[in-house]
């Protein structure tokens, strides 16, 4: 049967009609989308479906792109960065008592330098802050068992010096956990998969959010450019949310190899897709290799939020993205496991 045939009878064909539309997965883009995220919470599912094209589109494409009109108010997000900004001024002696490598579940400080996102680099010219989900204080929120993996799920830590950060952070983090929520079934439709398909799998926020403070680089580093505010690299969950200052500095690599500036958009969240996606979907969906050079002379702040579904599903080649013609290539893990061995990965060095 030859090729032409397969494209006029998509109906009898094996090949779901959703790869046709990424069969143009080669092409090299050179600027990133902005979607209008109105329609996400729309009761109308034409409407959301609307929205779901636009999103597989830029998913099987090129794995990244900006949402506006999402919904989180500017006073939430300037509420969290000057609380960041605020943290990373404290002294060295302050912010090392939260010493990420010191609290069992990847959560705390990271110092200049301490982490490598590309093995070949020198360490990230970057600090941050990790904090993930906590339950609210009761009666609000659910209570949450204590058998959940202690490795992954926890509470936070945070600083005595700064009582306002934890609320300011924590505030910021619920509402863009609820944008998390609102892609989740857009990320469904775009699969040709039931709106629903991942509501179990994403019982328990595995949500971590990062507030992250890139000095300005040295001029002198530029020479062999292995020292740059965060090395090429791929996230490892379903999708990231990001915040971006005005400064800039991301770039995101297309299918040439070339980088692609994804320049500040005021009022936008930029999402991209990160390797369990990427894995899950049989590299259906990209996840994109990314990095950030802080070249500006200025201080830049960036508040990603990176989601991945709970730990203990299988990541098994979802059904949509599978044929005959193209079965599933990567071996079976849990979420947990998956995510659990990238992190050791680029925490590896550290680990005494």
């Amino acid at each position: 049967m030859g090729h032409h045939h397969h494209l006029e009878s998509p109906i009898n064909s094996p090949t779901p009609g959703f790869l046709f539309a990424g069969q143009r997965t080669e092409s090299t883009f050179e600027g990133i989308p902005v979607i209008d995220f109105s329609d996400a919470s729309s009761t109308d599912l034409v409407k959301r479906r609307a929205l779901a094209e636009l999103i597989r589109d830029a998913s099987i494409n090129i794995g990244f792109f900006y949402i506006n009109n999402h919904g989180i108010s500017d006073a939430r997000i300037s509420g969290a960065v000057e609380a960041g900004k605020q943290f990373f001024a404290l002294p060295i002696e302050a912010k090392m008592k939260l010493d990420v490598r010191t609290t069992p579940n990847f959560r705390g400080y990271t110092s200049l330098l301490q982490e490598n996102a590309n093995p070949a680099g020198l360490g990230d010219l970057h600090e941050g802050f990790d904090i993930g989900w906590e339950p609210e204080p009761a009666p609000k929120g659910p209570s949450v068992s204590a058998a959940i993996d202690g490795s992954m799920y926890g509470s936070n830590v945070w600083p005595n010096e700064l009582p306002s950060f934890k609320e300011a952070l924590l505030a910021y983090y619920r509402e863009a956990v609820d944008v998390g929520k609102l892609l989740f079934p857009l990320f469904a439709l775009a699969l040709d998969l039931p709106e629903n398909f991942f509501d179990d799998k994403t019982t328990r926020p595995a949500a971590i959010m990062r507030v992250l403070h890139y000095p300005p680089q040295p001029p002198n580093v530029e020479a062999d450019g292995r020292q740059i505010g965060i090395g090429a690299h791929t996230d490892y969950e379903c999708f990231t949310i990001l915040w971006q200052d005005r400064v800039g500095g991301l770039q995101v690599q297309n299918t040439a190899g070339k980088w692609i500036d994804a320049v500040h958009i005021p009022g936008t969240l930029v999402v991209n897709l990160g390797d369990q996606f990427a894995r899950w979907t049989n590299d259906v969906f990209k996840s994109t290799p990314h990095r950030a050079i802080n070249r500006s002379g200025l201080e830049r702040y960036s508040m990603p939020l990176f989601f991945g579904t709970d730990y203990d599903v299988l990541l098994e080649p979802i059904s949509t993205c599978v044929s005959p013609e193209s079965p599933g290539k990567y071996e079976v893990i849990t979420a947990g496991d998956y995510v659990k061995s990238r992190l050791e990965a680029t925490y590896a060095p550290l680990v005494k």
